[in-house]
């Protein structure tokens, strides 16, 4: 998904995976590599910009919050795990249709349990777009059966389909 987004892209990508401390900045350096859009792990007041991919730093919440003049900033937080983990994508789902109702795209993609169920019901309610990965791709059917099972999902498709969706979609959006 992540190396296939273009180098032209026009919003922030922010990524929430379930890892620990340590883990997600030498993820975010490898993934920089690899992918036409610089990555790097995400830092509490930094503004998102759009062609950056910002991913949660391991065992911390990613919220979001609408600057001075309008742009995304990035909080980096401590609450309590949610779902047993910390962080959770429903912190970010949550301060996404809270704080840009309208202006979010959201997939949810393999893992264990049912974190993103909730929040996107919440970014739904407020006019976003929102996919999750099919069964056959995933390695972990969990939060993307959730989501689906909740019928808070607009699109379902595999992995290596997810990227051509999210660039139509903020293209056809303009975010």
């Amino acid at each position: 998904l992540l190396p296939s987004l273009p180098a032209r892209f026009g919003a922030p990508v922010l990524i929430v995976q379930h890892m620990p401390a340590l883990f997600t900045a030498p993820l975010a350096e490898s993934l920089s590599k690899k992918c036409a859009l610089p990555v790097t792990e995400a830092v509490d007041g930094e503004t998102a910009l759009a062609g950056h991919m910002y991913i949660a730093p391991g065992g911390r919440h990613m919220k979001v919050l609408p600057g001075a003049k309008g742009e995304v900033l990035l909080r980096i937080t401590d609450d309590p795990p949610e779902h047993h983990c910390r962080p959770a994508v429903d912190c970010l789902f949550r301060s996404a249709a809270l704080h840009f109702p309208g202006r979010s795209i959201a997939a949810v993609l393999t893992g264990m349990g049912n974190d993103g169920t909730e929040g996107l019901r919440l970014l739904k309610r407020s006019g976003c777009f929102s996919l999750a990965q099919d069964e056959a791709s995933c390695v972990v059917f969990g939060m993307p059966k959730e989501a689906i099972a909740a019928g808070v999902v607009d699109t379902v498709a595999p992995l290596d389909s997810l990227a051509g969706l999210i660039v139509r979609s903020v293209q056809e959006r303009r975010l």
